[in-house]
């Protein structure tokens, strides 16, 4: 907001307030900084003990200046008490009869005390008058009655203060009052009250410079203390301070170093257990971030997906092949989808099937360009106390499982349908021969006749379908060499041109034009079986041929594989039959098929032969035009230069 307001201002401004903005920033950070040292356990611990230290001073000078004060008080007292016998001088005279000389009496007993301390003693009577003082400039107060409540209480033997401390002309004095009384006849009775008055401040003077010297002391205690303190809260937030720098470390996943344990206290003892939890933290960690390396290479290399998501069916784990199911493009495009989604199955399912009632589910994934069949099966993420935390699907591509079963189902049917024809019209013709029609020998061999063609061609299906099922057990014999494919093809052909020459009544008439380069080419393949392949692309092109078409015959050298192709100018195949022709029982044209004689599997035995030989096979078709079978075998480049002797060899063993 700052950076908006300022750059809305003129240059200057902008400049002067940029600079306002810095201080203001250095301020804050100075501010930040204090709070954060008043915040922190350093000062907290100095504080404490710095105020602990200071009450602690506070509350003994407070006692100890009071304790001092009042014994030195107590012993200033003593210092200006009167001697007993002056007591006793005061008694007499103010018990005797003869009051004439009373008051020179006591003005002489007076005088005679010696006691530096002492201001001023004053005597008074029973009635209250001052009978006699010490002071010289208060001498014409003598015979004057006393207004001192005090001194009434004293006289009057009622309660009263003995020791008083007053103020007077700014100086603080301490007047001790004491009664004096006679006994006569085992009866005290009160004949006076005598006051002595003295200067107290040279004892609070002392009383000042020993507080000074006490609270000076104190001072440069605390002052010593704080010190102490910072030494010793440094002491101990030291490691604290590497204790949580320690763990701050730890949290952001370095556990490198180690806290230096300096004491066997309980801070020492705390390193040491930190130290001990990196230790743990780390080798856990570790062993954690093997076992997802390791989770992560499983997922990622397993055939089957894998997704995981969250109680709320969110995706947050999902491996390659998963994506490659789903169609998804990475992680971060799965993350966060719903699994029904993903799994295109929101429209028929919600969360809660999947959680209750869903074991397993079969999804099509299939598009125009490939078909993709997916069963999902899901499991739980449960915890011990009941509570569901998540799914897991596996995805299995049971694709090819699905076409085999497929082909299974098509080629149970497509077998029980080829048997059933010629086994019904067997059994038509031999119940018409059982019903009369064997007493007609015209008629009886015709349907003879019948019979034993489609015995011929159950005895075919049959074979091919045995030579099929070796092919699949893998328990086909191949006995493998290598020939010159040029004149194995050839010979092949040369067969098929001595059946036209014998054919002396042909139901069609065909030529067998050859593109055969003279070349050495040698496979390794097994030669009957080869043969076979190639006799039924003849037999096909001849079959679909029309009178008077040409068959063509290629081989085409491509270095390090032979193509073999024969062409004709039959009807050709659809394009949308093309690629389903070497499947078995696949007819374009059933019934025409089935009256030559087809059984639908000739195609579907070549392709597997030669794959076995590690090659190919497919066909192009024009509809109306032709069509082309070709067969590509692999084969390795002959040199000549590999069978020539090394005569440097020779040599050297001569």
């Amino acid at each position: 907001m700052l950076n908006k307001k300022a750059s809305a201002l003129p240059y200057g401004m902008g400049l002067a307030f940029f600079q306002l903005r810095k201080v203001v920033d250095k301020d804050m950070q100075s501010v930040h900084k204090w709070r954060r040292f008043f915040a922190s356990i350093h000062f907290k611990i100095a504080l404490v003990f710095t105020l602990t230290l200071i009450v602690t001073l506070e509350l003994v000078g407070a006692f100890f200046v009071r304790q001092l004060e009042q014994q030195s008080l107590s012993t200033f007292r003593n210092q200006i008490s009167l001697p007993a016998y002056v007591d006793d001088s005061l008694t007499q005279q103010l018990s005797s009869n003869n009051q004439n000389n009373v008051n020179q009496n006591i003005h002489t007993i007076l005088n005679s005390t010696n006691n530096a301390s002492i201001s001023e003693i004053q005597v008074y009577d029973t009635v209250g008058i001052l009978r006699g003082t010490s002071d010289v400039n208060n001498q014409d107060k003598v015979g004057q009655k006393t207004t001192d409540a005090n001194v009434k209480a004293a006289i009057a033997g009622g309660k009263y203060k003995k020791n008083v401390i007053v103020t007077q002309d700014n100086s603080r004095y301490q007047l001790v009052v004491k009664s004096l009384t006679n006994t006569v006849d085992g009866e005290s009775n009160v004949v006076g009250v005598v006051v002595v008055r003295a200067s107290v401040e040279a004892v609070y003077d002392n009383l000042a410079k020993i507080s000074f010297i006490y609270f000076a002391s104190m001072v440069f205690a605390i002052i010593l203390g704080i010190v102490m303190a910072i030494f010793i809260s440094r002491s101990i937030t030291r490691p604290i301070a590497e204790i949580s720098a320690r763990t701050n470390k730890i949290a952001q996943g370095d556990y490198s170093g180690g806290i230096n344990v300096h004491t066997n206290d309980e801070i020492g003892e705390l390193a040491q257990n930190v130290n001990m939890l990196a230790e743990r933290i780390e080798e856990t960690t570790n062993s954690m971030d093997f076992e997802r390396r390791r989770l992560d290479s499983v997922l990622e290399y397993m055939t089957d997906g894998v997704i995981a998501t969250d109680r709320r069916g969110n995706i947050n784990i999902i491996n390659i092949a998963a994506l490659k199911m789903t169609g998804l493009t990475d992680n971060h495009d799965a993350a966060g989808r719903s699994i029904l989604d993903v799994l295109r199955i929101a429209d028929q399912y919600s969360l809660r099937d999947l959680l209750d009632n869903r074991h397993e589910l079969l999804l099509d994934f299939s598009t125009n360009e490939h078909q993709l069949m997916i069963r999902a099966y899901f499991s739980l993420i449960e915890r011990s106390s009941g509570f569901i935390s998540g799914l897991v699907i596996v995805l299995h591509d049971v694709t090819e499982q699905q076409r085999t079963e497929r082909e299974r189902r098509q080629f149970v049917s497509n077998v029980s349908h080829e048997l059933r024809t010629p086994l019904t019209s067997v059994k038509s013709y031999v119940d018409a021969l059982q019903d009369g029609a064997l007493d007609d020998p015209e008629v009886a061999h015709s349907f003879l006749g019948v019979a034993q063609d489609e015995t011929t061609r159950m005895i075919h299906m049959i074979n091919d379908l045995l030579e099929l099922s070796r092919m699949d057990s893998g328990t086909m014999k191949i006995d493998n060499e290598f020939i010159n494919i040029a004149s194995l093809f050839n010979y092949i052909l040369d067969r098929f041109d001595m059946i036209i020459a014998n054919d002396d009544k042909p139901e069609k008439y065909y030529t067998i034009k050859r593109i055969i380069p003279n070349l050495q080419i040698w496979v390794d393949v097994d030669t009957s079986k080869l043969t076979q392949v190639l006799d039924n692309i003849m037999n096909n092109a001849i079959k679909y041929s029309p009178d008077g078409g040409v068959i063509t015959a290629r081989l085409e050298d491509h270095k390090t594989e032979v193509v073999l192709s024969i062409t004709d100018q039959g009807l050709g195949i659809p394009q949308k039959d093309v690629v389903q022709i070497f499947d078995r029982f696949f007819r374009v044209d059933k019934a025409r098929s089935r009256a030559q004689g087809g059984t639908g599997l000739g195609l579907a035995i070549s392709k597997e032969i030669i794959e076995r030989f590690g090659g190919r096979v497919w066909a192009e078709s024009t509809e109306g035009r032709g069509s082309t079978f070709f067969v590509a075998l692999p084969y390795e480049p002959y040199n000549e230069l590999d069978d020539e002797w090394d005569d440097g060899e020779w040599d050297e063993e001569g």
